[in-house]
């Protein structure tokens, strides 16, 4: 990720989220009081209707009390109720009469035995019982309840309290009371923003007959026991502030008995102003964050690149620089970060030139230094065989003068193989590089060559297991006899003074997993290496033999890896040490 991408992603993060904060506590807040006011409203609502319901209780009572006063007076009701027939026809129009003129919807008369004597309501409900209404009216807390009541054109519900009167000693009472219908329930709640609904056993009533949600219409509490004289607190959801006030419900049984139940009368406020006002407030914080975002954006754009420009240039400068290119100029005449930066800079590569000229100085010289060791180690190889000629020679001399000879033409051969060994070396180190030529040569005889050399060294037992046939390699067999002389100049070395063999063998490599090749293994029974001396066999300079260059495992490997092929040591102190070359076919046939 780039710098200007951070940089932007910073500031849109670092303006976006104290406004999405704000936005969301702004929200909450707003929430919570919004929806506390619309609670206090429905609250107060609550106890209106509550205080409305009373006077409206109040306002029965009254009118019953009235009429009671009435019949005192009223000589053919009186009549009536004592049986007199000639009243009957009086007593059963008296509740509708009554009724009219009191302005009650629901007014009956009933004996002691419960049986209905005379119905305003419904006519026709002269002589029928209703058995424990009465009882449970008088149980009801306050007097006053709702019941199911019946007309002509079917059933309703009404508000009824009870009063009684005596006629000869016997008790009558009066039953009346006021419609609850949509209209009696809108009248207790005028503001348009309210809604109230009446839930019971028989069903729902509501002020507006639309459609409208409520606590109760899911929850189906109509006809549950319930406290009285108290606002139940639904809590808020669905969209709307919810209260809901207990009334007694009566619930007669035809057979006898019945219980007391509760009716509630639900208050409802719809919180979708405030869910308005949410959306709109919601649209103007994402107007104002968006904008915000795309100005610190737009500013954060301008920074990195005043910012990043100028670091751009430098990093563009500084991958300029190595070794080779120390010229770069860092000048600038910016005082800021920037223009330290770049100062730092400039004095950083002035340093480097100094410092590249002195380092080019040292490894000319350590190059010099390790070419004339590399010379040095080579070239003593090379003599070494030249000087045991000469050695025996000069034995011969002295021991056999006559025989000096033959020996000199049996041993010609090393001298001319060991001095054009030197010539080869001199001449590659004249070029101060490996001859590049390639060609493909045996194995076998370079081994050979070797062996003869090496047999006339101390009292060493040198032998050759040669696999036959073998395949060509190629490579230069300059090299290979290089390998081949350390290895075995090595291995004569590390065997003790008197005796010790060194084995020299040759085979072929074939089948999985090896490439078709050539393996070379040199055995000797000397003083072996540890596991530490294994592992720096083949670093530059590491040496275990006194007055050794320790130059010539590491010129093996070099060389090896030049001929493309592969070297392993295996070591044991005090047994011997085995090493093997592996190289690798012309074109990997046989």
């Amino acid at each position: 990720m780039t710098f200007r991408t951070r940089l932007l992603i910073a500031f849109a993060a670092g303006t976006a989220a104290p406004l999405i904060l704000l936005a969301i506590g702004v929200r909450r807040e707003m929430d919570a009081r919004l929806t506390a006011q619309y609670e206090l409203r429905v609250d107060a609502l609550v106890g209106m209707i509550a205080v409305e319901l009373e006077r409206e209780a109040e306002s029965i009572e009254l009118r019953l009390a009235a009429l009671h006063s009435e019949i005192d007076g009223d000589n053919r009701l009186r009549s009536g109720v004592r049986g007199d027939a000639s009243e009957r026809r009086y007593l059963l129009d008296y509740a509708g009469v009554a009724m009219g003129l009191t302005g009650l919807d629901m007014l009956q008369i009933q004996d002691e035995t419960d049986r209905i004597v005379s119905s305003g309501h419904f006519r026709n409900e002269f002589d029928r019982k209703e058995p424990g209404l009465v009882a449970l009216l008088a149980a009801t807390p306050g007097g006053t309840a709702l019941m199911e009541a019946r007309r002509p054109e079917g059933k309703f519900l009404a508000l009824v309290r009870a009063d009684s009167f005596h006629v000869a000693g016997t008790r009558f009472t009066l039953i009346g009371g006021t419609s609850v219908e949509p209209d009696f329930l809108g009248r207790l709640a005028p503001d348009e923003g309210f809604s109230v609904s009446l839930h019971y056993a028989g069903g729902v009533i509501r002020a507006d007959p639309g459609p409208v949600t409520s606590a109760f219409d899911s929850a189906g509490v109509a006809g549950i026991d319930g406290p009285t004289g108290a606002a139940a607190r639904p809590p808020t959801g669905d969209g709307q502030v919810v209260r809901r006030l207990p009334i007694a419900f009566l619930e007669p049984d035809p057979r006898g008995g019945g219980r007391v139940s509760y009716a509630w009368l639900s208050v409802a406020h719809p919180l979708s102003p405030l869910r308005e006002l949410q959306r709109s407030v919601d649209v103007w914080f994402i107007a104002a964050v968006s904008v915000t975002i795309v100005l610190a954006m737009l500013l954060a754009a301008w920074l990195a690149s005043r910012i990043s420009r100028p670091i751009t240039d430098l990093a563009r400068k500084t991958a300029l620089v190595d070794l080779d290119r120390l010229d770069v100029e860092f000048d600038t005449a910016r005082g800021d970060e920037v223009g330290a930066l770049s100062r730092l800079l400039a004095a950083m590569t002035g340093r480097l030139r100094a410092s590249a000229s002195s380092l080019r100085e040292a490894e000319r010289r350590a190059t010099i230094g390790d070419i004339a060791r590399q010379v040095n180690h080579d070239i003593r190889n090379g003599l070494t065989p030249i000087r045991n000629v000469f050695r025996h020679l000069s034995q011969i001399e002295r021991d056999a003068p006559d025989m000096l000879a033959p020996v000199f033409d049996e041993r010609r051969g090393t001298l001319e193989s060991s001095i054009s060994y030197l010539e080869a070396l001199a001449s590659n180190y004249a070029r101060l590089s490996a001859d590049s030529e390639r060609r493909p040569f045996q194995v076998n005889p370079v081994v050979e060559e070797v062996i003869g050399n090496a047999i006339a060294r101390g009292g060493a037992t040198v032998r050759a297991s040669l696999g036959e046939p073998l395949p060509a390699v190629v490579g230069d067999s300059m090299a290979l006899r290089r390998i081949l002389e350390n290895l075995v100049g090595n291995a004569i070395d590390s065997l003790p003074a008197p005796g010790g063999e060194v084995s020299v063998s040759t085979e072929l490599i074939s089948g999985a997993p090896y490439e078709p090749g050539v393996r070379i293994t040199i055995n000797d029974t000397g003083c072996g290496m540890d596991e530490e001396q294994q592992k720096r066999a083949f670093d530059d300079f590491f040496t275990t033999k006194k007055g050794g260059s320790g130059l010539g495992l590491s010129i093996v490997k070099r060389l090896v890896g030049d001929l493309n092929g592969s070297v392993q040591l295996e070591s044991e102190e005090g047994v011997g040490t085995r090493v093997v070359v592996e190289l690798q076919a012309v074109n990997g046939q046989l």
